[in-house]
């Protein structure tokens, strides 16, 4: 049936006669399986929480103890790390209580030889968290720092009485100075302008970088009774110098290019200052043993910019890392990550010894949770710019897929990783190729379209391979292609299948409304205006919870009860992109017995469509919406004209099972359906006879443990071509992708 438009362009499909006519040849109901043999690794982070540490996803701000211990702050880690500590390549743990119970990480820290002082934010979720001093009022947030022992951060290091003592959530707030109360944002956990943006601290002072109120306050250190204060503006990021003068990024917030200003202990600015080049971002100051000033730069340079004192002023001496960072060197080797090859630049500081440690977040300290999506990493480097150490939380809210050309290699929203197999769990992989370059393609809708790059699926076509990335909600497609000779790891955004308004309000000139597709007819990875074509209609394509690229190129749309759509691939333009219009789509109704359908999955070699969904007698639960769903049918021969249903499986399903059993992702592979459940329990069926072969889950090289699946697509498969199959399931807690390794009996 096609699409209802005037014009009929839409190519005719199959009637909708010959779709309700299948003939059914089996149901199959789900029976205890055994547990099958697999092995449990991971990709992305450096510890894969086996011993209950992970790398944090986002990494904001450092301080360096004269010992080489690192401390760190952000917004948000999914599991409770936006405070930690690190220690010659090692994660010594976290602070905790800043996490739930209206509590969120912030972006500054600062320690001295008794404490620990880190920006955070507190909130009472919605108005339901209600105690005097504790959390704030109903639509009220407040900003402040939160001061822990240094040897034992998870204890509050009070300086005031606890409002509640029966309370055990109000032990933090004896330790909280509130430095703004402000009306509540919608998203505390992205940071705000309205938050801390700075802090320095001696044995005596702590300096409060105000940035809002365009000022940095002076505290006791130990009493926490405010000295002083004196006007700079929108200060950021602080360093405190020998001599006890200030070093302060100022205009961090509103300003096109923030500068460094030099001040007096007490807050006189001195003239001696130093002069950046034009280009410069600095997001972070530091002052190293002999008095060099460190700037970390998130301009084009990626580097650590290192002034000397000369004369009454400061020159540049030198720099560590590579100008340009990931981007930098030859084309073919842009976005290879390496020693000094920074990316998103954040934090710098020193040691007692000289050693340097930046932090980085592939994209800089304020973007909103994009930063929690790009990667997180933290490196230590010798005075003389060696590496000594690094480590890597590199993935959220992420996936992973083989890639078609290589069995080695593997994607995941914007990055690309290697595999040998011969090594131990954990030791398996390695981060090859940061994927998205915001200098040489900034409209890269992984900046515009949504908060994360999204859930790969990349597919060989013509001999050339396009990675297609849906997102968090299955909203909206995007597609991109490679030129590895030109572009190095870079994926060039090519294409754009759009939803709904909203998600996609921030992509440049797009029309308004969405249900929209953009196409680089230009090659120049930009969203022209002369690029999009609009939905016909008339209503609206846009909305459902599956979307599948099979190995043919098309793309495969299922629309809840609206059934489903096929783009058909349509070949290469002159550019490399692929080429999807909506004239060269079909639209097929609902397939019985289904009322709504979640995923459509096709297979072109057996030409069978795989779709789940509910049923009148199996309907959907409102409280699952990213679900599969509850019944899974094989249909063969469905290009025919008269679809067979082959089988009819009941998938297991009981919402009120701690943690509930549901379907949250489906995918088909080589023999095999593969369903993962919400915690993270794998399923096995066999896809000709759906018998349940087996299941399996996290073991204990990850602490037995899997965050939840919090994406429609967050299982994939891959058969390897010794038999063995790889399977990767989305871990939404620590900042990684589980790869399960299985062969078959």
């Amino acid at each position: 049936m096609p699409f209802p438009i005037p014009d009929r362009r839409m190519r005719r499909t199959l009637a909708l006669a010959a779709l309700s006519a299948f003939v059914c040849t089996s149901s199959v109901q789900t029976l205890a399986a055994p547990q099958l043999n697999v092995t449990t690794s991971w990709i992305g982070n450096t510890f894969g929480n086996g011993q209950g540490t992970w790398t944090q996803i986002n990494i904001t701000a450092i301080a360096v103890t004269p010992e080489g211990k690192v401390y760190t702050d952000a917004p948000w880690d999914e599991s409770g790390a936006e405070i930690s500590a690190y220690q010659d390549g090692k994660m010594l743990g976290f602070a905790g209580g800043t996490h739930g119970w209206g509590g969120y990480g912030g972006n500054a820290v600062a320690v001295n030889s008794r404490f620990l002082y880190a920006a955070v934010a507190v909130g009472n979720e919605r108005g339901h968290l209600i105690g005097p001093g504790i959390w704030p009022e109903k639509g009220r947030q407040w900003f402040g720092v939160t001061r822990r022992p240094i040897d034992e951060p998870k204890r509050a290091a009070a300086f005031q009485p606890s409002p509640d003592p029966t309370n055990p959530h109000a032990q933090l707030a004896g330790a909280f100075l509130k430095i703004a109360d402000l009306p509540a944002v919608s998203h505390p956990d992205l940071g705000a302008p309205a938050d801390v943006g700075g802090l320095a601290a001696t044995d005596s002072l702590l300096y409060v970088s105000h940035t809002t109120a365009n000022r940095i306050e002076v505290y006791d250190a130990n009493a926490m009774q405010r000295k002083s204060q004196f006007d700079v503006h929108e200060p950021g990021k602080i360093a405190i110098a020998g001599d006890g003068s200030l070093w302060v990024i100022t205009g961090s917030v509103t300003d096109s290019k923030p500068r460094i200003a030099h001040y007096s202990a007490e807050g006189k600015l001195l003239s001696n200052t130093i002069e950046l080049p034009a280009d410069s971002v600095p997001v972070d100051v530091a002052v190293d043993p002999s008095q060099r000033v460190l700037v970390a730069d998130n301009g084009p340079r990626q580097q650590i910019l290192i002034y000397s004192r000369e004369g009454g002023g400061y020159k540049q001496s030198g720099t560590l890392g590579e100008r340009g960072g990931i981007f930098s060197g030859p084309s073919n080797v842009v976005g290879r990550p390496g020693p000094g090859r920074f990316n998103g630049l954040t934090g710098v500081g020193t040691d007692a010894k000289g050693n340097i440690y930046v932090s980085t977040n592939g994209i800089g300290p304020r973007h909103g949770t994009i930063g929690a999506g790009l990667g997180a990493t933290l490196e230590s480097y010798t005075p003389a710019g060696k590496r000594l150490w690094n480590v890597e939380g590199l993935l959220f809210v992420d996936g992973a897929w083989v890639d078609p050309s290589r069995p080695n290699s593997v994607y995941t929203g914007n990055k690309r990783f290697e595999l040998d197999l011969s090594k131990p769990p954990g030791q398996d992989w390695k981060y090859v190729g940061f994927l998205s370059n915001r200098f040489k393609y900034p409209q890269d809708p992984v900046f515009n379209g949504d908060m994360w790059p999204g859930l790969p699926t990349a597919r060989e076509l013509n001999g050339h391979t396009f990675l297609y990335l849906t997102d968090m909600y299955a909203d909206h497609l995007k597609i991109y292609r490679f030129d590895p000779q030109r572009d190095g790891e870079t994926a060039i955004p090519s294409g754009f299948i759009a939803g709904r308004a909203r998600p996609v309000q921030k992509v440049p000139n797009a029309p308004p409304g969405g249900d929209w597709i953009w196409r680089d007819a230009n090659g120049n990875g930009a969203f022209d205006a002369n690029e999009f074509t609009r939905y016909p209609g008339p209503g609206h394509l846009a909305g459902g919870w599956g979307w599948w690229i099979d190995t043919r190129g098309d793309i495969w749309r299922a629309r809840d009860n609206k059934g489903i759509t096929r783009f058909r691939f349509g070949g290469i333009d002159a550019k490399g992109n692929p080429i999807y219009s909506y004239d060269k789509a079909d639209q097929y109704p609902m397939p019985a017995p289904f009322t709504e359908v979640h995923r459509a999955i096709y297979d072109p070699k057996t030409d069978s469509l795989y779709v789940a969904g509910y049923t009148a007698d199996a309907p959907h639960d409102p409280g699952f919406v990213k679900e599969a769903g509850r019944v899974l049918v094989r249909y063969d021969k469905w290009s025919s004209g008269n679809p067979q249903q082959a089988w009819l499986l009941h998938l297991p399903w009981d919402p009120k099972a701690k943690p509930p059993v549901t379907p949250a992702g489906v995918t088909v592979e080589g023999q095999y359906v593969f369903m993962v459940e919400p915690a993270g329990n794998v399923h096995v069926f066999d896809k000709d006879s759906a018998k349940e072969i087996g299941t399996f889950g996290p073991g204990p090289e990850v602490g037995n443990t899997s965050g939840w699946v919090d994406v429609p697509f967050g299982i994939t498969a891959n058969r390897q071509p010794n038999g063995e199959y790889l399977i990767f399931v989305e871990e939404d807690a620590r900042g990684k992708v589980m790869m399960y390794r299985w062969k078959p009996a």
